[in-house]
């Protein structure tokens, strides 16, 4: 019996027949070769590179910082912001029912737990939920949609997600399709959220890239959506328009008037549109206001009440910022029947979303009214979230603008600023003579001399010619002025070293 044991086949062990090393079934050149196609920069090696310098400053290895700060990712919580109490109070009766009778826990937050643990099976955040969510959170997030949009939303037009992300995902793979000239073109921003352009080369479609106007703040030029989607036709059959707003990287936001000209081109050149709307509470600009897409479309009146919408929300942004219970939405309107019924049968392959994140979702989309105990206290925190974060925002772009060879544009919301840094002709050639994109090679110089962490632009998308790098305005106020006092002189200190 000791004869059969040890490293060989019968074990899977690495040998073949004879003691030969047995080839890999498995291997970067027998792979999917559209998942190699796959990039996410905002988790790419200057994150992993971060993170192996934390661990250096653990062990006492010397660095000119004392900390890095990772300002690379939208992960307010990781950065400092307090969780909101009340959502909190709601998800920690959820998941210990023994407490529901505690009169230390407010009235209020104990009768949403009771309500959501009625609409879970076993009356347990345990249970599996339905695919499309636990209904009577659909009934909650449709009620929220009436009362922020004034129209009516059917609960069964809400598919409760794994994060706004997975939703996104979903809906590009219900619209991929054909070869050639009629493979499914996606439209998306530049600068995008890596995430579009991920699931793009993952479902094997063609994207379509249009510029927002950096001069003009990232706005949104139709005369650019109409050449896009012109040259894009050559090659490919563009089907859906994806927009984000507020804008991520670039923290703009869409006017009424905007939204409103996207809609009808999109009615127009007969595409499906797809709003990214998780950053829907995050406005901090004078004269700005978020319109959302769903709203617009049924102001638009009867001639473009059959445009097919998905609109996408998240608890991972906005005043919450619980990206790690990974909750989310998508509502689906002027989707045709079957098509519907296919969706609910791809949802059904991952069973459900995680139903603390879906109990999450329902505190975003049903948090305290006027007259209940929690009121006052959860607006309080709201209030001071979101002023910290317009103050953030500001302060950011300033500081930004007041160095030489950076400018930013105003951070009209979302939670980053998307600053262009103008480098000298010498270290951009150093940086290719290194095989490394110009930003690349400043990002990863200011990680390793500064310890600040950032995305290099890059990785979301620019024109060619210029060079930006993403970074969140999260950073709570003590650490955001170590962040900016050390990138300026960071920045100085690299405009001599490579002053042409």
């Amino acid at each position: 019996m000791s004869s059969h044991l040890g490293n060989g086949p019968q074990n899977g062990g690495p040998t073949g027949p004879a003691g030969q090393t047995r080839a890999k079934v498995l291997t970067i050149d027998s792979m999917n070769p559209l998942v190699k196609k796959v990039e996410y920069a905002v988790r790419g090696p200057i994150v992993a590179r971060a993170t192996e310098l934390e661990k250096e400053l653990e062990k006492g290895v010397p660095k000119p910082f004392k900390q890095v700060i990772k300002a690379n990712i939208g992960d307010a919580h990781a950065m400092g912001q307090k969780p909101i109490t009340f959502l909190r109070q709601v998800i920690s009766l959820c998941v210990n029912p023994d407490l529901l009778d505690n009169e230390s826990f407010p009235a209020d937050a104990r009768e949403r737990a009771r309500r959501i643990l009625q609409g879970c099976k076993g009356g347990s955040l345990g249970s599996y939920s339905d695919s499309v969510g636990v209904e009577v959170i659909r009934k909650d997030i449709a009620a929220y949609i009436e009362r922020r949009d004034g129209f009516p939303s059917d609960p069964d037009n809400i598919f409760l997600s794994t994060g706004a992300s997975d939703a996104i995902k979903n809906m590009v793979k219900l619209l991929v399709r054909g070869e050639g000239r009629d493979q499914t073109g996606v439209m998306i921003p530049i600068p995008q959220y890596p995430l579009y352009s991920a699931v793009v080369a993952e479902l094997n479609a063609v994207q379509v890239n249009y510029y927002l106007d950096e001069d003009n703040n990232w706005a949104l030029d139709i005369a650019e959506l109409e050449r896009s989607v012109k040259e894009a036709r050559e090659h490919c059959t563009p089907r859906v328009l994806c927009v984000i707003n507020p804008g991520n990287p670039t923290g703009q936001v869409l006017s009424k008037e905007n939204v409103q000209e996207i809609i009808k081109f999109a009615a127009r050149e007969h595409l499906f549109l797809m709003a990214d709307e998780v950053y829907q509470d995050n406005i901090y600009a004078d004269g700005c206001a978020f319109h959302s897409f769903k709203k617009t479309l049924m102001e638009l009146g009867p001639d473009y009440a059959g445009l097919e919408l998905a609109s996408f929300h998240s608890t991972s942004k906005g005043y919450m910022g619980e990206c790690g219970f990974r909750g989310g939405y998508m509502e689906v309107i002027n989707m045709d029947p079957q098509v519907k019924l296919q969706l609910k049968k791809l949802v059904s392959t991952k069973l459900c979303p995680p139903v603390s994140g879906q109990a999450t979702m329902d505190c975003v989309v049903n948090p305290p009214q006027p007259g209940e105990p929690s009121y006052e206290s959860f607006i309080k925190e709201k209030t001071a979230v979101l002023t910290s974060l317009a103050e953030r925002a500001k302060l950011v772009a300033e500081t930004f603008n007041s160095i030489e060879g950076v400018t930013c544009n105003t951070v009209q919301g979302a939670m980053y600023a998307f600053p262009r840094i103008h480098l000298p002709q010498r270290a951009v050639d150093k940086a290719k003579s290194l095989g490394q994109s110009p930003d690349g090679f400043y990002a990863l110089q200011l990680l390793e001399q500064a310890g600040i962490c950032v995305v290099p632009g890059s990785g979301f998308g620019q024109r060619d010619g210029t060079y930006h790098f993403r970074t969140t305005i999260l950073p709570q106020p003590d650490k955001l002025k170590i962040f900016m006092d050390a990138f300026t002189a960071f920045h100085n200190k690299f405009l001599k070293e490579y002053a042409d």
